[in-house]
């Protein structure tokens, strides 16, 4: 065993570092002079509030907490472990309801920022954990349940953001995790002492990692025997020593640093992803939730992904942005009631809906689980989530074909700003009689902004691949089907006999 570490810090310690959150001005001020290291185009970042970069998928996350002060009965509920309402974001599903609500306030905040608002992964985290601890516990007499209910009512009795973590980078896609050249490739337990373990590695693609306050990390698929140090649970403080954060790079993403409010599209809100790197990161005993127990690390990938899957609703709130904002274009261009256009429009809002249809589905045919909490169906969360994989991008193509060129052409607002070139560039920019040509160019670069721009990373790609990419879907769907129950009512019905 290795020394002790007498400074390491123990739980009670770590959650006296955070205030209790009441709103998003809270939220806001709870990340300034956090202890981070934090890269972001090749710079340190000493600021991430006032980073003209970070500072849009800040205010998306803060949206959350503004939507919870401004509508509770949507995004609040009432917690059986903190005994009082809690915001939605760190609640335990306690029937289907739960389930239905948390995917209307999903559908809310797509529709109200028009991005990634970054904390699902978190709330499907502690839901997932919330079986898996228990189910643990249940054949190892383990304490793992007790630990996990402790650390989230903290969560909710300070109103912080928990942020999730699963995807390694795998390296080798052909090997298991204990045969990788450099174990690094998959996050893994490095040593133990009296008090907790270390864990080194990395975490790819961590949507909302620098804006949240505590990172949950998990395995990222099924383990085998070999594999007991790469299947661990735990939660670390985000500005825990020994984690470093290189923010990922997003199409058009500089046009926040040019100033001004249209060329960016959508300059108020943004998405985020970065990597995050593990180098002998502590973890007390109190916040570590699976050790070694190699047979559950399968379960919980799936019902994370159970809840992930059906978290895609909130590419319907982002749709109805995108179908309004190609509505307005078809008004300021002048060809609103042309028959073929409105028909588009429908197809838009027909495949939006049929994502939100089958997310809603999964929530009401919710089952629950030993541990007492309620479980998305997993058919239908697949199937969600697959739509989610084709739908975006016919609606992003529906949406650039009643736009048109000028959305990609467009001169600059600098050469709308130009003293020179102002007026030639509202002149010929013009649409309809009575519309604004400014006006005509915010709209077309929202456009731009969701299905080419930085915010297409949340609509278009994260669509494909957030929560396994297709193939994954398929999977689950084939094994979920039963073919041979269907082949035996086929059968029966044709008079078929064997």
């Amino acid at each position: 065993m290795d020394a002790i570490n007498q400074d390491a810090p123990s739980s009670a310690d770590l959650w006296d570092e955070f205030p209790v959150i009441a709103n998003a001005d809270d939220y806001i001020d709870s990340l300034k002079g956090r202890p981070m290291t934090i890269y972001c185009m090749g710079e340190k970042v000493e600021d991430v509030v006032g980073h003209p970069l970070i500072w849009p998928s800040i205010n998306a996350m803060a949206e959350t907490y503004r939507v919870a002060s401004e509508n509770p009965a949507l995004a609040t509920a009432q917690s059986s472990i903190a005994g009082k309402p809690i915001n939605r974001f760190l609640h335990i599903a306690e029937g289907p309801q739960d389930l239905v609500g948390k995917q209307e306030m999903q559908r809310e905040l797509g529709r109200r920022t028009g991005t990634c608002f970054q904390r699902c992964v978190g709330l499907d985290a502690i839901n997932s954990l919330h079986s898996v601890t228990y189910d643990m516990d249940q054949k190892h007499k383990t304490d793992y349940h007790a630990r996990f209910t402790a650390f989230l009512k903290q969560a909710q009795e300070h109103n912080v953001i928990l942020g999730g973590a699963m995807t390694d980078p795998k390296g080798d896609r052909s090997k298991a995790p204990h045969e990788q050249k450099d174990a690094d490739v998959f996050l893994h337990v490095t040593k133990r002492d009296d008090k907790g373990i270390y864990v080194s590695g990395a975490k790819m693609h961590q949507t909302g990692c620098i804006n949240s306050h505590w990172i949950i990390f998990m395995p990222t698929m099924r383990m085998g025997e070999k594999d007991k140090d790469f299947s661990v649970v735990g939660a670390v403080p985000a500005h825990a020593e020994g984690m470093t954060y290189i923010y990922g790079r997003q199409s058009c993403d500089t046009r926040a640093l040019d100033g001004g409010k249209i060329d960016a599209g959508n300059a108020e809100f943004s998405g985020q992803e970065a990597t995050i790197i593990f180098d002998n990161v502590f973890v007390p005993y109190e916040h570590i939730f699976m050790d070694g127990e190699v047979e559950f690390a399968a379960d919980l990938v799936e019902r994370f992904t159970a809840y992930h899957r059906a978290s895609y609703v909130c590419k319907t709130g982002l749709g109805d942005v995108l179908t309004g904002a190609a509505a307005a274009a078809a008004d300021y261009n002048g060809v609103a009631k042309v028959s073929h256009i409105k028909d588009k429009l429908v197809e838009m809002t027909h495949l939006n809906e049929t994502i939100y249809a089958s997310s809603m589905a999964s929530a009401h045919q919710a089952t629950q689980l030993p541990s007492g909490v309620w479980q998305n169906d997993v058919m239908l969360a697949n199937i969600c989530k697959h739509n989610v994989t084709r739908f975006p991008y016919e609606i992003a193509r529906l949406a650039q074909d009643i736009a048109g060129g000028l959305m990609v052409t467009m001169p600059s607002e600098k050469d709308l700003e130009n003293e020179e070139t102002g007026d030639l560039v509202r002149k010929f920019i013009q649409g309809r009689e009575g519309v604004d040509p400014v006006d005509r160019m915010r709209i077309l670069r929202l456009i731009e902004n969701m299905t080419l721009g930085r915010n297409a990373v949340g609509y278009l790609t994260e669509s494909m691949h957030g929560a396994g990419s297709p193939q994954a879907q398929r999977i689950l769907i084939a094994r979920l089907a039963e073919m041979e129950e269907k082949k035996a009512r086929a059968k029966k019905l044709a008079g078929v006999e064997e």
